[in-house]
């Protein structure tokens, strides 16, 4: 025991292990545990300041931020209403009408836009309208099961399209800074699109059916709509102007959270801009700011600290990897993960499972790119909220509790292992990867 309690990972451990714990539990508000992680691991001096605290210089961070904002000024200036009145005269004829088309609108929108936090923040007011246009009040369980379709939407079937989202950028980097291996586009896309982008999909709505029950009401126009205001029109070029240097990005180098935070200063200048300091001050959930700077951080320290590497070490030892068990092989790749997800959080596990995919390889006997690509299935299905922070800052922002967010969490989890891994494994197997 005492050798234990002296080991230069104790103390890293006990304290990520306990911050994990506190955001699974929910037994603290999500910010205060990001605060008490920043408190203790500083005091703890288990990593250098600029680890821990390195979420806030992290581009995802940003992104919340800038999304809040501009959030603030689509719903101010009326933009949000408008896009929602034109959504929901064919879209809200029937629940499950209405749930799909958030959720094929989340994923569509993954296709030109690159950002998870940019489409979030762009999405959210839209359906906040047009559930109201249908009837659909906040805080009914029918509210958090749209604002939950955007979330679920935006960041797990987003996992299909290889610049989408953020873990599949770290994957790539990764494999090619560690093998030299390149990822493109459309054979990502044909690997991973049928069964975790369109079966998931279909999955997630019929969960969401199920689980958070509504009854939308077609909106009477008793009036046309009003022609659109001069402030609408900036917005709406603005937006446009953000939209294309996110679609550009690998053209221009700029990176979606640096055009996105220009957006939100220009939204916030005097006379210029579209929303005041009390709007900004009032429309900005900071909270939710913190708890992501937190996520950011606690995954750096996690492999700063060496935690990672060690935990990967272990699962390597023990999971069940044999050649002549190629679907236990499969499934044990996945489960590691899963469990790497706990502790690193989705945006953390490619940088440190694909660094140990050479040893995977070996004693799978899979090739060196399909057990890279295992990983995509494992990643994008949190079993908690807080392993993907694109999905709570959905919920922050449509004001879902955790506990309605773990209950679809956890649904979709259990759907996604005993349903879409076994034929996942079979596309596999089908397009000769395995």
């Amino acid at each position: 025991m005492s050798l234990w309690l002296s080991h230069p990972l104790f103390l890293p451990s006990l304290v990520i292990g306990i911050t994990i714990l506190l955001w699974a539990t929910s037994l603290l508000p999500e910010f205060i545990t990001a605060l008490l992680f920043f408190t203790v691991a500083m005091m703890a001096k288990i990593a250098p300041p600029d680890v821990i605290f390195g979420g806030f210089a992290s581009s995802a961070f940003w992104l919340v931020f800038s999304g809040f904002v501009l959030g603030v000024a689509i719903r101010k200036t009326g933009l949000a209403d408008r896009a929602a009145r034109a959504l929901s005269s064919r879209l809200t004829d029937s629940w499950p009408l209405m749930v799909a088309s958030v959720v094929l609108l989340s994923y569509a929108l993954a296709f030109v836009m690159p950002s998870n936090m940019g489409r979030i923040a762009l999405l959210m007011p839209v359906v906040a309208a047009m559930a109201k246009r249908a009837g659909i009040k906040d805080g009914t369980r029918a509210w958090y099961g749209l604002a939950l379709a955007v979330g679920f939407g935006t960041f797990q079937l987003s996992a299909t399209i290889l610049p989408a989202n953020v873990p599949n950028l770290v994957m790539s980097g990764a494999a090619e800074g560690a093998y030299g291996i390149h990822l493109n586009y459309l054979p990502y896309l044909l690997l991973h699109t049928p069964v975790l982008g369109w079966l998931k999909g279909a999955l997630l709505i019929v969960l969401i059916c199920g689980l958070f029950p509504g009854k939308p009401q077609a909106p009477r126009e008793l009036t046309p709509p009003e022609p659109m205001s001069r402030a609408e029109k900036r917005l709406a070029w603005m937006l446009a102007v953000v939209l294309v240097m996110w679609v550009s990005e690998s053209w221009h180098g700029i990176g979606p959270a640096w055009t996105g935070l220009a957006a939100a200063v220009i939204t916030m200048l005097p006379r210029i801009g579209f929303i005041s300091g009390d709007e900004f001050a009032s429309g900005v959930n900071f909270r939710t700011c913190l708890y992501v700077a937190g996520i950011l951080g606690l995954a750096m320290t996690v492999t700063q600290t060496g935690i990672g590497d060690a935990v990967g070490e272990a699962l390597l030892h023990v999971m069940p990897l044999d050649p002549q068990a190629p679907f236990t092989s499969f499934l044990a790749l996945t489960g590691i993960t899963t469990a790497l997800n706990f502790i690193m959080t989705a945006n953390g596990v490619p940088a440190l499972y694909t660094t140990l995919a050479q040893s995977f390889s070996e004693a799978t006997g899979f090739p060196l790119l399909s057990v890279i690509m295992i990983q995509v299935l494992g990643y994008s299905t949190p079993l908690l909220p807080y392993q993907a922070s694109p999905i709570v800052v959905a919920m922050a922002l449509g004001k879902v509790p955790a506990r309605a967010g773990m209950l679809l969490c956890i649904a979709l989890a259990l759907a996604t292992y005993f349903v879409l891994l076994p034929l996942d494994y079979a596309w596999f197997s089908v397009l000769g990867k395995l």
